[in-house]
């Protein structure tokens, strides 16, 4: 670490390098921390959550009790031990409240005031947060698995909606109307993710072992379909042509570049497809546990080198190196299954939620103080094990 602040501040290195390996080194040594909680307000499990990216102060969480909360993880006491309080609630007093589980909450992209929330009552509500009433209600025919709204669309509002229909549903939220259908799959859609590099590409995962990747400009349908056996059809069964997964896709997550496309299924398996072509990577992640009936929530890493992945396994939270799939350590702390978990980037800190009813944060160690070689040299002892992720591997022209 001294290295890459030596080599910074002399100007021979990028500031980006030592930025990625000091966020490298965080994600490496994340733990549960026992000095953190979060305020236990739901009675049944939790679904989802979601970090704004405004502030990357105020937490979402919808649970399968149908209850909606917005949480402050601001230490504002300044103490070591604090927990992060729920500012509000839309509990089951409130006449709003939803009647069903909450399969997916978000925050808007672009501003604080507003969320959207998803539920198995076949209803997705537009939320004012401060004054926690629906300003748009969309009604479905369906339970609905999923929403997404794109984190850097510009020229369009759309919400993608999975639904037990078949169908993907696009919302405006302009208008406040449904205004496109996207008809391909043959299963229900457990999980629609917009791409984070072009506004009008998404992706939508289903029951019937699926993965489709559209533009939502085009009426002709979906771009392509992923398919894990890259078009080589002696590998595959008839049923299995044109298939990402051998049973439901339930997992979708693009890289924050969008150059790749992550998918999680009921197979035990996760994938890492190339977004542009729909070729399957074959990186090989080993058996990833996978029950859920329902949509799983998974994340991936930012500014790390390199990225990791994030995904609920059982009562753990897998950490994979997204690149080559090694397995890099089980957090284990839940009494439960964990059905979705967020990363946030600010502080390389994560948290998960699962069916004990907890949200847990991970949070790296403090690092230990730098040990001069002069002082190890002198002590006779051997020298400390550096992580090779944030190694010091500068070397001058002049060496």
């Amino acid at each position: 670490m001294l290295g890459f602040l030596t080599a910074r501040q002399a100007g021979l290195d990028d500031p980006l390098r030592l930025r990625r390996a000091e966020s490298t080194r965080r994600v490496l040594n994340l733990e549960l921390n026992h000095d953190r909680d979060v305020d236990r307000i739901h009675s049944n499990g939790i679904n989802t959550i979601d970090i704004e990216v405004i502030e990357g102060r105020y937490m979402l969480s919808g649970g399968a009790d149908g209850v909606i909360v917005v949480y402050d993880l601001e230490n504002n006491s300044r103490k070591p031990q604090y927990t992060c309080k729920a500012v509000c609630t839309v509990g089951r007093s409130s006449p709003y409240v939803h009647r069903f589980s909450v399969e997916t909450v978000q925050w808007y992209p672009h501003d604080t005031g507003m969320f959207v929330s998803s539920s198995f009552d076949k209803t997705m509500k537009v939320w004012d947060t401060e004054t926690l009433k629906p300003a748009e209600v969309f009604q479905f025919e369906g339970n609905v698995y999923c929403h997404h709204m794109s984190p850097i669309a510009r020229k369009h509002s759309l919400i993608a909606v999975g639904t037990k229909d078949q169908k993907v549903q696009l919302c405006d939220l302009k208008s406040g109307s449904r205004i496109q259908v996207l008809q391909g799959h043959r299963g229900e859609v457990l999980s629609v993710r917009w791409s984070p590099r072009y506004e009008h590409i998404l992706a939508t995962a289903s029951t019937d072992s699926r993965v489709l990747v559209w533009d939502v400009r085009r009426a002709s349908g979906s771009l392509f379909s992923l398919d894990q056996h890259n078009g080589d059809k002696s590998k595959a069964s008839s049923e299995a042509v044109n298939t990402a997964h051998n049973g439901r896709v339930n997992g979708l997550c693009f890289t924050v570049d969008g150059l790749y496309l992550l998918t999680t299924g009921t197979d035990d398996r996760m994938r890492l497809w190339n977004s542009a072509n729909g070729k399957n990577t074959l990186v090989n992640y080993g058996k990833v546990s996978n029950e859920s009936r329902k949509g799983l929530k998974i994340t991936v890493s930012r500014s790390c080198s390199p990225e990791f992945v994030f995904v609920p396994c059982g009562s753990s939270v897998a950490v994979y190196t997204l690149h080559t799939g090694e397995l890099v350590t089980m957090l284990r702390g839940h009494y439960n299954n964990v059905d979705c978990c967020q990363f946030h980037p600010d502080y390389q800190e994560l948290y998960s939620g699962g069916k004990d009813c907890n949200i847990l944060a991970w949070v790296p160690v403090v690092r230990p103080p730098d040990v001069e070689e002069e002082g190890t040299a002198a002590k006779g002892g051997s020298q400390a094990t550096v992580n090779p992720a944030f190694e010091d591997a500068w070397s001058s022209d002049e060496d």
